[in-house]
């Protein structure tokens, strides 16, 4: 696998991210979704995401979507307007080879660009222990923990809220 190359999302790149999203909402905990996603569904998302100004990127080796990252409102009170919570999802063939690392250092890079001024991360309690590392090895601080939020996958689970401030 060669370096990855970081970009801004386009149109072709949608197919993959919601196949890569979707690899998680069925196997996983790292998302609190139940339902798949369709390509619809994230050409939407993306349209909101650049509507708002907030970054969204993608990680491609050899021309192949391995991962990407994005931001989203953290609220819709416009005192919240320089505030993201962020999502980071990598293909699992990514995963263990510096392609969330390097993600996330662009994404946060562009959103300091973009004047945005705090980075929140809503992260599983279970099942997500490398995006934890990866958000502390970012320079993330643990701002919180709420228990007991959701229910997936017959486990009750609550999240971790990391913050960081750009």
């Amino acid at each position: 696998m060669s370096a990855p190359t970081i970009r801004a999302v386009s149109d072709v790149d949608i197919p993959a991210i919601c196949e890569i999203y979707n690899h998680y909402v069925r196997a996983s905990t790292a998302t609190f979704d139940e339902v798949e996603s369709t390509p619809a569904d994230w050409a939407a998302k993306r349209a909101r995401i650049e509507a708002a100004g907030i970054p969204f990127l993608i990680a491609e080796t050899d021309g192949v979507v391995c991962g990407y990252a994005l931001g989203q409102p953290w609220s819709p009170k416009a005192a919240y307007r320089r505030t993201i919570e962020n999502s980071i999802y990598l293909d699992p063939s990514a995963a263990g080879r510096g392609v969330g690392g390097m993600l996330l250092a662009r994404f946060l890079e562009s959103c300091r660009e973009a004047g945005l001024r705090q980075v929140i991360a809503v992260i599983a309690d279970r099942g997500a222990e490398a995006s934890i590392a990866l958000h502390r090895r970012a320079g993330f601080a643990d701002a919180g923990r709420l228990t007991d939020v959701g229910h997936k996958l017959g486990l009750e689970l609550g999240v971790h809220l990391l913050q960081k401030s750009l």
